[in-house]
């Protein structure tokens, strides 16, 4: 018995530290998916404002991991009050055992910073090339710091969409709905870019000056979502991660596929942008479901999501006349949200494509539905908020010029001539 006894307490210890291990890596790709935002950011914005988008990029994980680990931690999960908010766990002083934790807390937080870096940098996109530095700055730390973490307690913390029964694994809804309610918020309400519309409200492209940059950031991304899906287990010893990861890569799949075919179909040619926002969409779309569904349950999920990306994007341009120079609204607003009601449709078990009726629908539709009430109600007084004090557009003149020059004193490339097009011809 003493031998038998050594070996569970052998066995429990090595299967925390796979698990601890797991996490860990799975956090690090999820970080390095800061990158393969910088990257889709930039190369779909023009030169003149890289460097801006570099530095966003860079200060909204800085800030964010503070932000999030003094406070945004602890409402996120801390003791729960009332299903609304945590209440404990402020600057990582609690022991937070009743979260039933596997892996060591420290590796916990880290996983959950990742996490909500990201929800915080899928704004910037949709404001590109006219915001303040320090207004992105305050609205990203006030992101991280309250907006993120309260949905975060709902779904994940054991607040009252958690206790409804709802389903988001990874966090179509919890990190991509946010960050793309924010984006729609924010970018309505800072106006569009200078020449983005012409006298009859008609859209005109502005392109971006590095495909490869941007197709650079979705490859990131993609492998990322690796860590982002699968790590949500916390447990390298739980199979599970292989379905999931099979789940996620045939989403992605699908949504580049279908927004190819869609794109060649409608404009005579298969789009390279929209196509890298195909593959997002599938990947947004999927995180609240991969381990829910079926593979092919999933495959629908990247199909719907493909549409949902192309027409949503149409949408908000043409019809909102929002400009998001990224299609940031359309593919983690919409895509998230979309994705997360399809739990209620493809799910093996609930799932009203598999028998379960419409509870799990109407679950998942009640907490889309709240999720974008809270994070439109508060960031539009941000926005607002902001606006109204220190302001939350650069000038005309230095909007001109770019913001890198404007914001920052420097060029991203400095070494190099960009001459414009009108130049080129004559």
């Amino acid at each position: 018995m003493t031998v038998f006894g050594a070996d569970e307490e052998i066995n429990g210890a090595t299967k925390m530290a796979i698990n601890t291990v797991w996490t860990l890596i799975a956090a690090f790709l999820v970080f390095f998916m800061q990158a393969g935002f910088a990257m889709v950011e930039t190369g779909l914005t023009r030169s003149k404002n890289a460097g801006n988008i570099i530095m966003k990029n860079l200060m909204d994980f800085a800030i964010g991991s503070l932000a999030f680990f003094t406070v945004g931690f602890g409402i996120m999960f801390g003791v729960d009050k009332m299903g609304i908010v945590g209440t404990s766990g402020f600057f990582g002083m609690s022991s937070m055992e009743h979260l039933g934790l596997g892996i060591p807390l420290e590796a916990f937080i880290i996983f959950q910073t990742v996490f909500a870096a990201t929800a915080a940098t899928i704004v910037s996109g949709a404001m590109a090339e006219r915001t303040k530095f320090v207004s992105y700055v305050i609205y990203s730390a006030v992101i991280t710091l309250v907006i993120y973490p309260v949905v975060g307690h709902w779904i994940w913390g054991g607040g009252w969409l958690s206790q409804k029964g709802f389903i988001d694994f990874a966090g179509s809804t919890v990190v991509h709905s946010v960050g793309g309610w924010a984006a729609l918020v924010g970018a309505s309400i800072i106006g569009p870019r200078i020449g983005k519309y012409n006298k009859e409200g008609k859209p005109n492209a502005i392109p971006g000056h590095s495909i490869t940059l941007a197709a650079l950031g979705v490859f990131i991304l993609w492998f990322g979502w690796f860590g982002f899906n699968p790590g949500s287990t916390l447990a390298g010893t739980d199979m599970n991660i292989a379905k999931i990861a099979m789940t996620t890569n045939l989403s992605a799949a699908a949504g580049a596929c279908v927004v190819m075919i869609i794109t060649w179909i409608r404009y005579g040619k298969p789009d390279v942008s929209m196509t890298l926002n195909g593959a997002l969409a599938g990947l947004v779309g999927i995180t609240a479901g991969c381990a829910a569904v079926s593979m092919v349950g999933s495959i629908f999920i990247g199909i719907i999501s493909g549409f949902v990306v192309v027409f949503g994007i149409e949408f908000v341009e043409k019809i909102l006349k929002v400009d998001d120079p990224v299609g940031a609204v359309g593919v983690h607003g919409l895509c998230g949200s979309v994705g997360t009601l399809c739990v209620g449709l493809f799910a093996t078990e609930g799932g009203l494509f598999y028998g379960g009726g419409f509870h799990q629908l109407g679950v998942q539709a009640i907490g889309v539905g709240s999720v974008a009430i809270w994070v439109i109600a508060t960031t539009f007084i941000l926005f607002k908020t902001i606006k109204a004090t220190i302001g939350l557009r650069v000038d005309k003149e230095h909007e001109d010029t770019g913001l890198d020059i404007s914001e920052h004193g420097s060029e991203a490339y400095g070494d190099f001539m960009v001459k414009s097009t009108d130049t080129l011809l004559t």
